[in-house]
């Protein structure tokens, strides 16, 4: 599942394609939404909370949407031949210069732009949220410690904590820490835990690139800690990476991890 500055970009990139323009076409194929025709709408624009994105065109009429593991948002100029298969279509947005299609997209419902929240509200605060404060801050904080025997990597990508870390942000920030993704909750700063996933999200957000470094370096062999560096080693000791498994059934995840740099229990090998 992408992390949440990924889904961030997405968002910022059909924001530039179609705010401002009116529809020519506003095509649906999936079953709940095929009788309807977005043609003659204004897109307001696009934002994002989390992992999820919110097209809002005029009427106050807001389309939801969710990447999940495979969907993405394809930007072509109009007519221009699509980068994926049409099978894999699932809503076809043209302006009279652009066409922007969501490939695979996921849990697809268009709501009154007032309702918005109603679909985000069991959500922690949003680490993109551009309106953030401490008291989101602290809110989140208070989320991750509120039950200190639970692992730090499963905090980590429960959305209902904080909004927008994925899989490839907990092995980084649990290395960070000093610490192995097992490690309870109850052994690592909530504050300081916080602050840095906002801070690795920010940074990569902000870069406007859809390769994240958590490092500073661009390289792909240099871009992270231990995320997917089982052949290179730890980024920092250059020691082994070894690689586990974290959470049950949909939510089971590899887990990247320096046995060296963290300190922490960890499944055997």
């Amino acid at each position: 599942m992408p992390e949440g500055d990924t889904v961030y970009l997405v968002g910022k990139r059909v924001d530039q394609a179609l705010a401002g323009k009116t529809l020519l076409r506003g095509e649906f194929r999936v079953p709940q939404l095929a009788t309807v025709d977005l043609a003659g709408r204004e897109v307001l624009g696009v934002g994002t909370v989390g992992k999820h994105l919110f097209t809002r065109f005029s009427g106050e009429l807001t389309l939801h949407s969710h990447l999940m593991m495979d969907g993405m948002w394809d930007v072509n100029a109009r007519g221009a031949r699509w980068h994926r298969p049409a099978h894999h279509a699932r809503v076809i947005l043209t302006a009279a210069d652009v066409e922007v299609i969501g490939f695979r997209v996921h849990d697809l419902k268009l709501v009154a732009t007032p309702k918005e929240h109603d679909l985000v509200a069991h959500l922690g605060p949003d680490l993109l949220d551009p309106q953030w404060t401490e008291e989101h801050a602290a809110r989140a904080a208070a989320a991750l410690a509120a039950d200190p025997a639970r692992e730090l990597g499963l905090a980590l990508l429960d959305q209902r904590v904080m909004a927008g870390v994925g899989n490839l942000y907990k092995c980084e920030i649990a290395f960070l820490l000093g610490v192995t993704p097992w490690t309870p909750v109850s052994e690592v700063d909530a504050a300081r835990t916080v602050a840095l996933a906002r801070k690795l999200l920010v940074t990569n957000a902000a870069s406007g690139r859809f390769t994240q470094s958590t490092t500073g370096h661009l390289d792909r062999k240099r871009k992270n800690w231990v995320y997917e560096r089982t052949r290179q080693g730890c980024f920092r000791c250059g020691g082994k990476v070894l690689v586990g498994t974290q959470g049950h059934d949909v939510r089971r995840r590899p887990t990247w991890f320096c046995p060296k740099d963290q300190a922490g229990p960890y499944p055997p090998e």
